[in-house]
């Protein structure tokens, strides 16, 4: 009797003791693996390594932090031209405020430039449409963080530099953050100062008044986004805020 042994090349090298044959699909395998993890060495052709490089990029891009990312605008509001309108008139204020800002010094000077730019970015957001509003919508957070910014130096011009140097460079990131805390200043500021000079005291219960109604309707904003002219009532409680932290320049 005769042992049965595969035919070619392959079935005699199967034979000795020592030689391991594997499967050409797997080196098929192997190398389309190699390529799918953006292997630069195997994959040939320069379209292939320049989308594969594109493709590395876009993923770091993605994976980056989420203190590195621009915030998430809401675009809601606006229904009609009527509200439309409305929320440019009532940013015109701030303007007005800024023009009027004292301006006895480097800082309150940028505050009061600061002021005129809210007013310009928050008109260009409401009365633009398409793909531009988004853009604007950043450009009009950012002015808002800018402004308190500007005045929290305004007014306490004692605060690190590092903690400047630092909301400087998150402003375009995460203007909400910087915001909240230079706002957060500001007030503990204000209401020392009122506690000294009685003549502030009227004033900072109307600035109380105010920036508790504007904080209510900015929340109402996000939560009932159909009801109309919610935002432009937030503008005017906010541009009486902001006409009351001028008196803390004067």
């Amino acid at each position: 009797m005769g042992v049965n042994r595969p035919s070619g090349p392959c079935g005699l090298l199967q034979g000795i003791r020592g030689v391991q044959l594997v499967d050409q699909s797997t080196y098929g395998r192997e190398d389309s693996l190699r390529c799918g993890e953006l292997d630069f060495s195997t994959c040939e052709g320069p379209e292939i390594v320049g989308s594969s490089r594109r493709l590395v990029i876009r993923r770091i891009w993605q994976q980056r932090p989420s203190y590195l990312r621009p915030i998430h605008c809401s675009l809601h509001g606006d229904q009609n031209i009527a509200e439309t309108i409305a929320n440019v008139i009532t940013s015109l204020p701030f303007i007005v405020l800024g023009l009027q800002a004292p301006r006895q010094n480097l800082n309150a000077a940028l505050y009061a430039n600061s002021l005129i730019g809210v007013g310009i970015a928050s008109s260009l957001y409401h009365s633009s449409r398409g793909q531009a509003r988004r853009f604007l919508r950043w450009a009009d957070y950012t002015m808002i963080a800018t402004t308190t910014v500007c005045l929290s130096r305004a007014v306490r011009n004692e605060n690190p530099r590092l903690l400047m140097a630092a909301s400087t460079i998150l402003l375009p990131f995460q203007p909400f953050m910087v915001s909240a805390m230079h706002t957060g200043l500001m007030e503990v500021a204000f209401a020392r100062r009122a506690l000294i000079k009685p003549e502030l005291r009227m004033a900072h219960n109307l600035h109380t008044l105010s920036s508790l109604l504007g904080g209510a309707l900015f929340v109402a904003d996000d939560f009932f986004p159909e009801t109309p002219y919610i935002h432009a009532a937030w503008h005017l409680a906010a541009a009486v805020g902001v006409g009351t932290c001028n008196k803390l320049l004067e």
